[in-house]
């Protein structure tokens, strides 16, 4: 077929921007869906295995090293007109990292927090949890957050392979319990495994739903 009509996670996808203060975000144009994150989430392994693609997203062991909001989009598109993407994957930077002076903490933190509140094309955020450790106290405060500026988000367990398998459906049903009554969380939990591949196509499911692509395989 040809290269524009590839299926969504079937076509490359290129890092376009990186962007350290509003005043660099791209121009509002297709939907946006963001991941987020305490780091070393496993946040740029997971977009890296969603699109199939190992060296998208850097990924690293040094929490923090994610410091701008990355914008990836399929490739092919010339980004004017009818041309532009369908959609845009943001990487946002991980939070509740310590290593890192205060004063860049806090210019992350206002960049991601402005970013959700001001950005009309994003449709939703993904947040990661990590499944070995689940929902901590810095999860809940980005939960509140976005609870309080409307924006809609669905939490996403990583590194299922790393517990035992017939831990997962109660950890499933106990993530969502705990977020039942937070107005902005879609009800249903998501689990994942990079590693393995384990619940990439319902994320993948998850995300075109959220944009409005119906083909997106």
């Amino acid at each position: 077929m040809p290269e524009t009509e590839k299926p969504l996670f079937g076509h490359p996808w290129i890092f376009i921007r990186g962007v350290p203060s509003l005043t660099f975000l791209p121009p509002e144009g297709p939907s946006e869906v963001a991941f987020a994150g305490r780091s070393n989430v496993g946040k740029s392994s997971l977009i890296n295995a969603l699109v199939g693609q190992k060296g998208l997203a850097r990924t690293s062991n040094t929490p923090g090293r994610t410091q701008e909001l990355n914008y990836f989009v399929p490739d092919g598109y010339s980004g004017e007109g009818s041309d532009l993407p369908p959609m845009a994957i943001v990487d946002m930077p991980g939070y509740g990292y310590a290593q890192a002076p205060k004063e860049q903490v806090d210019k992350w933190t206002k960049l991601v927090f402005d970013y959700l509140r001001g950005r009309a094309t994003l449709k939703r955020v993904y947040v990661l949890i990590d499944s070995r450790h689940g929902i901590k106290k810095n999860d809940e405060d980005v939960l509140t957050l976005l609870d309080k500026a409307a924006v809609s988000y669905q939490l996403v367990l990583t590194k299922t392979d790393k517990i035992k398998a017939p831990a997962v459906p109660k950890l499933l049903a106990e993530t969502a319990d705990k977020i039942r009554k937070r107005p902005a969380a879609y009800p249903a939990v998501l689990s994942t495994s990079s590693e393995k591949g384990d619940g990439l196509d319902d994320l993948r499911q998850a995300i075109a739903e959220t944009v409005g692509i119906v083909n997106w395989k």
